[in-house]
């Protein structure tokens, strides 16, 4: 009898040999998925707070510009008041000066006589022309005459008062009397015109 082996047996006689093959992956175990469990909560915690710093750092920068826009609106409209306050009242102290050339020219217009008014009608026409050029200048850089009458009321706003006195027939606060005239540059007292008041007691 030969010691050859079965050619129809031999294949099978080499499978039980081998190893077998590993069956599906084991699953894993609790304690596994419960530390792949932490890590990916670490893992969203740190993308949480690398949000949140995202969205502070934005909310600052937006803040920041918000303050850039107000800062330079606030320059502007800053820089347009003192433009306009230079271009109104930047001829102020100009005006100031000006004001006793026309008391003087005005003060010598009213104590002209009729005679002296006759005898240099020239001259005083001459003057009289001065004076309403003056004012017509005025007018064109918003140089406004305040004049008060006897028998107005004292507004403190726009009259100085140089004295008072108990002028009969009249009213305490009453103007009795005119010193010299007052200005405006537009909305600004210029000078406070000049008068006397009545301090009369009421009856």
């Amino acid at each position: 009898m030969s010691d050859r082996p079965d050619p129809q047996t031999a294949p099978q006689a080499a499978d039980a040999r081998k190893p077998q093959a590993a069956d599906a992956a084991e699953p894993k175990s609790l304690d596994e998925l419960a530390l792949e469990g932490d890590e990916m909560d670490v893992a969203a915690q740190a993308l949480e707070a690398e949000l949140e710093s995202m969205r502070s750092e934005h909310e600052e920068m937006r803040n920041r510009l918000l303050r850039a826009l107000a800062d330079a609106e606030n320059m502007r409209k800053r820089a347009e008041r003192d433009r306009k306050e230079a271009e109104q009242y930047g001829s102020s102290r100009l005006a100031r000066d000006l004001l006793p050339v026309y008391d003087a020219m005005s003060r010598a217009l009213e104590t002209v006589t009729e005679e002296q008014r006759a005898a240099n009608a020239a001259l005083l026409e001459g003057i009289d022309l001065t004076m309403r050029e003056l004012v017509n200048v005025f007018g064109r850089h918003g140089i406004k005459v305040i004049t008060p009458q006897v028998g107005d009321r004292f507004d403190p706003a726009v009259h100085q008062a140089m004295f008072e006195a108990p002028l009969p027939g009249t009213r305490a606060g009453d103007i009795i009397q005119v010193a010299t005239q007052g200005f405006m540059l537009h909305d600004r007292l210029l000078r406070a015109a000049q008068v006397g008041v009545s301090s009369m007691p009421a009856s």
